[in-house]
Formats: structure tokens, sequence, C-alpha cells
């Protein structure tokens, strides 16, 4: 399958949990959860808060050298709107990717996650765990605030 078949089949609407691709068009369901809905919502808002000049996205499809991914929470500047509009899914990561981690996310998994979204072109990788802790990554490694956004707190 590819993304457009995916959002135009009926049978997949509604369905409780964030569907993603893998690179063989497989499709890969993690389940909602409401801590995960409210971190999601916390991080847009604040992201908002701490950075005009853009807009955020949650549940942004990017095409990813493994299939689609959905950064659960997405910083997007007006140029990079400019390029790309709201297309779906998106041709490039945007500036900054958010996983809220789930219970079933494995460091490696996450791991995996931020070398495909920096591989897309994504600046920054934000990991939040569930108690709202966030890790900032680049491309070169962990750092201690965000660049983009460095008066970001680092627990929501």
């Amino acid at each position: 399958m590819n993304w457009q078949q995916i959002c135009d089949d009926p049978a997949l609407q509604d369905l409780p949990f964030k569907i993603e691709l893998n690179e063989v068009g497989q499709i890969v369901m993690t389940p909602v959860d409401n801590n995960r809905g409210r971190l999601q919502a916390r991080l847009g808002a604040l992201i908002m808060r701490h950075a005009p000049g853009g807009e955020v996205i949650a549940e942004c499809s990017v095409v990813t050298e493994k299939g689609v991914k959905v950064p659960d929470v997405a910083w997007i500047s007006s140029s990079f709107l400019a390029r790309h509009g709201y297309s779906t899914p998106y041709p490039e990561a945007p500036e900054i990717c958010v996983e809220v981690a789930s219970p079933s996310n494995s460091s490696r998994q996450l791991a995996k996650k931020r070398s495909l979204y920096f591989a897309s072109g994504a600046q920054e990788v934000w990991i939040c765990d569930a108690f709202g802790n966030l890790e900032f990554h680049t491309a070169a490694g962990e750092i201690e605030t965000s660049a983009l956004i460095p008066d970001f707190p680092d627990n929501i």
C-alpha cells in the first residue's frame, strides 16, 4: 500500500491506532494512549508559545527511506510551509520532529526513528517520555537544550 491508499481506505478510518508504513508498504499500528495524547497536546501548545513564525502539526506524515513515519508532533517553519504547504505525506522531514515514547517503544526503535528523521532532513528530534521529560537530539547526538527553540523547557 501507499500512504494515499491508507488515507482513502474507509476500513482504516477511526482506528484507535497511530498508523505508519514500513519500507515494504506494510502497515504498522501503535495503540493510542490517552497520556500520550495529553503530552502531544501540551507539546504542541508549548512549541507554538515558544516558537512563533512556524506551525505545529500533530501526527505529521513524513516520507523516509524506510516508509512513511509519523512524528507525534512536528514544528514546521514558514519556509518549509512555503515549499510544501500541507502535502501528505511530506517529502522531507520538518525541522523538529517529536516522538512521545509509548511503553512499547524500545530505545533502539526510537534511535532508528531519529536516524530516519535526520536522513529525511530534520534538524532536531525530540523524545518525550511518559512523565514529560524531554531529550533533544541533532544528527550529531544529544544536546542539552533545543538549538532551534533554546528557551523550551526540558520537562512539560
